[in-house]
């Protein structure tokens, strides 16, 4: 429905065209309807040779360029807030280490050491994945 609602459209531009073009037309009329069949007749010739099939697939190509294309934005903002909260969770391990130290005592140091530890090595897991899984893509 739609594609016909354009063509409809299409078809009543050129006519509005045309008749604007007989109104204001410098020539005398005969000459200016010979020279606008002319204008229509390569123009609905132009129209004919318009290959639709071509013309879907095009714009089928761009979409899907287009959506890997956002998708790869996607992966890369995710990417960013990853790295940003694998940072985010080194700091506060850190800081809740420091803390353990100055308040408490050595078993809750060692506990909280440990925290820290297993807390670092899966944020450095994470970022080397998120690293190496980026570099594989490209």
């Amino acid at each position: 429905m739609s594609r016909n609602s354009g063509i409809a459209k299409f078809v009543g531009g050129v006519a509005l065209g045309a008749g604007l073009g007989i109104l204001f037309a410098p020539d005398k009329g005969e000459n200016t309807r010979k020279v606008l069949k002319k204008k229509l007749d390569d123009l609905v010739n132009k129209i004919k040779e318009v290959d639709l099939e071509e013309v879907k697939d095009e714009l089928l190509y761009k979409a899907e360029t287009l959506k890997a294309e956002l998708a790869a934005l996607d992966k890369e903002k995710v990417k960013e807030i990853a790295l940003e909260k694998a940072q985010s969770i080194k700091t506060k391990a850190e800081e809740l280490y420091k803390l353990a130290i100055e308040k408490s005592t050595p078993v809750v140091e060692k506990a909280t050491d440990e925290v820290r530890k297993q807390a670092l090595k899966v944020v450095k897991e994470m970022e080397s994945k998120l690293t190496t899984d980026t570099k594989k893509k490209k």
